[in-house]
């Protein structure tokens, strides 16, 4: 009879397991950002909600399926990643939260570097997101 030795725990988690363990919990945490997105105007559920999905591709391939197939997160998620298309109304939602954003900025009267960094910041943004497909 062969007899073999018993693999022996060293007590740390191999680099594949602590990768895993790090885009889980960097996918969970933006699927909290992205719900308290849905309460804060402020704040976009879409762009966290995509970050979850590829930290969820890397670490638990059935999350990343639960948030494809969930009815309100699931198209703008499937949308991007087969299209890298952004709905008409998500556009104009995040481009007016931008301005709605610069204009509370500027009554506020914030320093005037913090406004350049503002415009070239959400400018950047805004074009980004209008020359997505719908």
């Amino acid at each position: 009879m062969l007899r073999t030795t018993p693999k022996r725990w060293s007590g740390a988690l191999s680099s594949k397991g602590v990768t895993r363990l790090f885009w889980l919990g960097f996918g969970w945490g933006m699927v909290g950002l992205g719900l308290i997105g849905v309460a804060l105007p402020g704040l976009p559920t879409t762009p966290f909600l995509l970050l979850a999905a590829f930290a969820f591709s890397r670490s638990a391939p059935g999350l990343k399926l639960w948030l494809e197939e969930h009815p309100t997160f699931g198209p703008p998620i499937r949308d991007w990643e087969e299209r890298g298309a952004i709905s008409p109304r998500a556009k104009t939602l995040a481009v007016s939260m931008m301005a709605l954003i610069l204009a509370i900025s500027l009554l506020v009267g914030v320093p005037t570097w913090v406004l350049v960094v503002q415009i070239l910041g959400m400018g950047s943004g805004a074009l980004f997101i209008l020359t997505r497909p719908d």
